[in-house]
């Protein structure tokens, strides 16, 4: 009787000593949050689309694996936030009804953005901050989806002018949304500009298809094809809800913005 219960407990405990064996540190471990969000292994160069930046006051010099951006700022289309003796004035003939002009008048800016050629995703994410996050290919700046500190643009959307730009209180002129005059000028999926973490700005169209918020990440890009990066690259788009350009923050590290 006594061999029997041998024979019967061995095999139990064979079985209870292999579970405990499976969940101890030696086990194949299941990859965690932090596994899961570590940047990708990239290798962009974002050095071709250099030749799309055109415009009055602007230019750029590449050293080493950066480029700088010089800008005045000066939209080259035209705007009622000209000085009224300017050749670029025009009355607002834009289609908001309750367009409302702001006080402030375009003047020049010296702006430099330091921006890498080779962007990567960033370990730790950066919020944009206010003021100048980017740069389009035209010169002007682009700005984040607010109007002041966690102020949405409801009310300041009323001063955009008819290509969807305006300057603030110091003359500066900038972009919260898709800058029209650029995507009437060269397309709705065409290359727009760069954020100041490197990563390039398309447009609300790819592939045919009309970009929505759905579609994108949490700082308002993905990864895809694009006509200048056939590879594909991660990129931002401009969308026509909230938060039009950028989402949570810089998808890479943000290189440096003097104004």
């Amino acid at each position: 009787m006594k061999n029997l219960k041998t024979l019967l407990i061995l095999p139990l405990l064979t079985i209870i000593i292999f579970i405990a064996c499976s969940n101890g540190d030696d086990a194949t471990a299941v990859p965690g949050e932090d596994e899961k969000e570590q940047p990708a292994d990239t290798d962009y160069d974002i050095s071709i689309i250099l030749s799309k930046f055109e415009g009055t006051g602007l230019s750029y010099a590449v050293n080493g694996n950066t480029v700088t951006f010089t800008t005045q700022d000066l939209p080259n289309h035209t705007s009622p936030y000209w000085p009224t003796n300017d050749p670029l004035y025009e009355a607002y003939n834009g289609t908001n009804s309750n367009w409302r002009i702001n006080p402030n008048t375009i003047s020049e800016q010296n702006i430099v953005f330091t921006i890498s050629l080779n962007p990567s995703e960033a370990l730790n994410k950066q919020a944009t901050g206010l003021g100048p996050i980017g740069i389009s290919r035209n010169g002007v700046v682009f700005f984040n989806q607010y109007a002041g500190p966690d102020q949405p643009l409801t009310n300041e959307i009323d001063s955009f002018d008819q290509w969807l730009g305006h300057p603030q209180r110091t003359g500066q002129y900038h972009y919260h949304m898709e800058p029209i005059y650029l995507t009437q000028q060269f397309g709705e999926d065409a290359f727009l500009g760069l954020l100041a973490d490197g990563f390039p700005v398309y447009g609300p169209l790819e592939d045919g298809k009309t970009i929505t918020n759905d579609d994108l990440d949490s700082y308002h890009g993905h990864t895809s094809a694009t006509a200048d990066f056939p590879d594909g690259i991660y990129h931002y788009h401009i969308t026509s809800q909230d938060p039009y350009i950028n989402g949570n923050g810089y998808f890479g590290t943000p290189g440096n913005i003097s104004n």
